[in-house]
Protein backbone atom coordinates (compact mmCIF):
# COMPACT_ATOMS: atom_id res chain seq x y z
CA UNK A 1 0.00 0.00 0.00
CA UNK A 2 1.25 3.48 -0.85
CA UNK A 3 2.06 5.75 2.08
CA UNK A 4 0.39 8.73 0.39
CA UNK A 5 -2.40 9.69 -1.99
CA UNK A 6 -0.95 11.28 -5.15
CA UNK A 7 -3.15 13.80 -6.95
CA UNK A 8 -2.22 15.54 -10.19
CA UNK A 9 -4.15 18.10 -12.21
CA UNK A 10 -3.32 17.18 -15.81
CA UNK A 11 -4.34 20.64 -17.04
CA UNK A 12 -2.30 22.81 -14.65
CA UNK A 13 0.54 20.51 -13.59
CA UNK A 14 -0.31 20.88 -9.90
CA UNK A 15 0.77 17.83 -7.89
CA UNK A 16 -0.22 16.99 -4.31
CA UNK A 17 0.85 14.09 -2.12
CA UNK A 18 -1.33 13.62 0.95
CA UNK A 19 -1.35 11.27 3.92
CA UNK A 20 -3.23 11.11 7.23
CA UNK A 21 -1.30 11.00 10.50
CA UNK A 22 -2.41 10.77 14.13
CA UNK A 23 -2.29 14.24 15.69
CA UNK A 24 -3.35 14.75 19.25
CA UNK A 25 -5.79 12.58 21.15
CA UNK A 26 -8.09 10.81 18.72
CA UNK A 27 -7.49 13.40 15.97
CA UNK A 28 -6.03 13.07 12.49
CA UNK A 29 -4.08 15.62 10.46
CA UNK A 30 -3.12 15.71 6.81
CA UNK A 31 0.47 16.06 5.74
CA UNK A 32 0.76 17.70 2.33
CA UNK A 33 3.61 17.86 -0.13
CA UNK A 34 3.00 19.64 -3.41
CA UNK A 35 4.26 21.54 -6.40
CA UNK A 36 2.92 24.02 -8.93
CA UNK A 37 4.55 25.23 -12.18
CA UNK A 38 5.59 28.90 -12.56
CA UNK A 39 2.80 31.43 -13.06
CA UNK A 40 0.02 28.91 -12.39
CA UNK A 41 -2.89 29.52 -10.03
CA UNK A 42 -3.72 27.01 -7.35
CA UNK A 43 -7.37 26.48 -6.42
CA UNK A 44 -9.95 29.25 -6.81
CA UNK A 45 -10.96 31.39 -3.82
CA UNK A 46 -12.19 28.91 -1.22
CA UNK A 47 -12.64 28.20 2.47
CA UNK A 48 -12.18 25.21 4.77
CA UNK A 49 -14.72 25.69 7.54
CA UNK A 50 -13.02 23.40 10.07
CA UNK A 51 -9.40 22.90 8.99
CA UNK A 52 -6.38 25.11 9.66
CA UNK A 53 -3.82 24.86 6.87
CA UNK A 54 -0.11 25.67 7.24
CA UNK A 55 2.04 25.67 4.10
CA UNK A 56 5.82 25.92 4.15
CA UNK A 57 7.67 26.94 1.00
CA UNK A 58 10.66 24.78 0.04
CA UNK A 59 11.47 26.44 -3.32
CA UNK A 60 9.83 29.16 -5.39
CA UNK A 61 7.54 31.99 -4.33
CA UNK A 62 4.04 31.41 -2.95
CA UNK A 63 1.52 34.19 -3.53
CA UNK A 64 -1.56 34.08 -1.33
CA UNK A 65 -4.64 36.00 -0.36
CA UNK A 66 -5.83 35.27 3.18
CA UNK A 67 -9.02 37.17 3.92
CA UNK A 68 -8.22 40.70 2.74
CA UNK A 69 -4.45 40.35 3.15
CA UNK A 70 -2.16 39.61 0.22
CA UNK A 71 1.19 38.01 1.00
CA UNK A 72 4.22 36.50 -0.67
CA UNK A 73 6.03 33.66 1.05
CA UNK A 74 9.72 32.96 0.39
CA UNK A 75 11.53 29.61 0.85
CA UNK A 76 11.86 28.72 4.50
CA UNK A 77 8.76 30.69 5.53
CA UNK A 78 5.21 29.50 6.20
CA UNK A 79 1.75 30.73 5.22
CA UNK A 80 -1.17 30.06 7.58
CA UNK A 81 -4.73 29.72 6.34
CA UNK A 82 -6.97 29.70 9.44
CA UNK A 83 -10.17 27.65 9.50
CA UNK A 84 -13.13 29.64 8.23
CA UNK A 85 -11.03 32.28 6.42
CA UNK A 86 -11.46 32.67 2.66
CA UNK A 87 -8.17 32.24 0.81
CA UNK A 88 -6.40 31.33 -2.41
CA UNK A 89 -2.81 30.76 -3.45
CA UNK A 90 -0.67 30.66 -6.60
CA UNK A 91 2.89 30.32 -7.84
CA UNK A 92 4.08 33.94 -7.90
CA UNK A 93 7.61 33.15 -9.08
CA UNK A 94 9.57 32.08 -12.13
CA UNK A 95 10.46 28.62 -10.88
CA UNK A 96 8.48 25.58 -9.78
CA UNK A 97 6.85 26.14 -6.38
CA UNK A 98 7.61 23.28 -3.99
CA UNK A 99 5.82 23.26 -0.66
CA UNK A 100 4.79 21.08 2.25
CA UNK A 101 2.28 21.54 4.97
CA UNK A 102 -0.07 20.38 7.66
CA UNK A 103 -3.85 20.52 7.82
CA UNK A 104 -5.52 20.05 11.20
CA UNK A 105 -7.94 18.50 11.86
CA UNK A 106 -8.13 16.38 8.71
CA UNK A 107 -11.97 16.29 8.52
CA UNK A 108 -12.67 15.42 4.84
CA UNK A 109 -10.20 17.63 2.93
CA UNK A 110 -8.35 14.66 1.41
CA UNK A 111 -11.56 13.13 0.01
CA UNK A 112 -12.71 16.56 -1.21
CA UNK A 113 -9.40 17.20 -3.01
CA UNK A 114 -9.43 13.72 -4.51
CA UNK A 115 -12.92 14.34 -5.90
CA UNK A 116 -12.11 17.84 -7.20
CA UNK A 117 -8.96 16.61 -8.98
CA UNK A 118 -10.96 13.73 -10.53
CA UNK A 119 -13.66 16.10 -11.80
CA UNK A 120 -11.09 18.54 -13.20
CA UNK A 121 -9.11 15.78 -14.91
CA UNK A 122 -12.25 14.32 -16.50
CA UNK A 123 -12.92 17.55 -18.40
CA UNK A 124 -11.24 17.73 -21.80
CA UNK A 125 -10.26 21.40 -21.50
CA UNK A 126 -9.87 21.61 -17.74
CA UNK A 127 -13.43 22.91 -17.38
CA UNK A 128 -15.18 20.47 -15.08
CA UNK A 129 -18.62 19.09 -15.81
CA UNK A 130 -21.17 21.14 -13.87
CA UNK A 131 -22.99 17.91 -12.96
CA UNK A 132 -19.96 16.33 -11.25
CA UNK A 133 -18.63 19.57 -9.79
CA UNK A 134 -22.01 20.44 -8.27
CA UNK A 135 -22.27 16.94 -6.79
CA UNK A 136 -18.84 17.19 -5.12
CA UNK A 137 -19.36 20.74 -3.86
CA UNK A 138 -22.82 19.90 -2.52
CA UNK A 139 -21.57 16.73 -0.81
CA UNK A 140 -18.86 18.72 1.03
CA UNK A 141 -20.84 21.96 1.52
CA UNK A 142 -20.63 21.84 5.32
CA UNK A 143 -16.84 21.54 5.42
CA UNK A 144 -15.46 23.08 2.18
CA UNK A 145 -16.63 25.76 -0.25
CA UNK A 146 -15.57 27.73 -3.30
CA UNK A 147 -16.65 31.36 -3.37
CA UNK A 148 -17.69 31.53 -7.02
CA UNK A 149 -20.50 31.49 -7.82
CA UNK A 150 -21.68 33.15 -4.57
CA UNK A 151 -22.85 30.69 -1.90
CA UNK A 152 -26.49 31.82 -2.15
CA UNK A 153 -26.44 31.02 -5.89
CA UNK A 154 -24.90 27.61 -5.13
CA UNK A 155 -27.63 26.83 -2.58
CA UNK A 156 -30.32 27.60 -5.17
CA UNK A 157 -28.67 26.36 -8.36
CA UNK A 158 -26.84 23.18 -7.28
CA UNK A 159 -29.97 21.27 -6.15
CA UNK A 160 -31.46 21.93 -9.60
CA UNK A 161 -28.28 20.71 -11.29
CA UNK A 162 -28.22 17.62 -9.06
CA UNK A 163 -31.86 16.80 -9.78
CA UNK A 164 -31.19 17.12 -13.53
CA UNK A 165 -28.06 14.97 -13.16
CA UNK A 166 -30.03 12.25 -11.39
CA UNK A 167 -32.72 12.33 -14.10
CA UNK A 168 -30.05 12.08 -16.82
CA UNK A 169 -28.31 9.20 -15.03
CA UNK A 170 -25.04 11.05 -14.44
CA UNK A 171 -24.56 9.51 -10.99
CA UNK A 172 -25.30 5.86 -11.78
CA UNK A 173 -22.79 3.32 -10.60
CA UNK A 174 -19.51 4.05 -8.87
CA UNK A 175 -17.25 5.14 -11.73
CA UNK A 176 -18.29 8.72 -12.42
CA UNK A 177 -15.70 11.44 -11.68
CA UNK A 178 -15.69 12.39 -8.01
CA UNK A 179 -17.99 9.58 -6.86
CA UNK A 180 -17.82 8.90 -3.10
CA UNK A 181 -16.79 5.29 -3.77
CA UNK A 182 -13.77 6.38 -5.83
CA UNK A 183 -12.67 9.07 -3.34
CA UNK A 184 -11.64 7.14 -0.26
CA UNK A 185 -9.04 9.68 0.88
CA UNK A 186 -5.43 9.49 1.91
CA UNK A 187 -3.91 6.49 3.66
CA UNK A 188 -3.19 6.67 7.37
CA UNK A 189 0.48 6.39 8.26
CA UNK A 190 2.59 6.95 11.34
CA UNK A 191 4.30 10.33 11.58
CA UNK A 192 7.70 8.63 11.13
CA UNK A 193 6.60 7.04 7.82
CA UNK A 194 5.15 10.31 6.49
CA UNK A 195 8.55 12.03 6.25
Amino acid sequence: MESFLRLENRHTGEVLRVCRVPYGEGQMALILDGSLPPGVNGPPVHVHFCEREEVGVKTGLLGARVGNAKLFVQPGATAVFPAGVVHKWWNAGDERLEMNGLVFPAVDLDRYLQAIFAVQNAGASGKPSIFYLARVLWRHRRTQAVMSPPRIVQWIFFPLVLMTGFILGKYRGKDWPGSPESCTGAPEVTAANAA
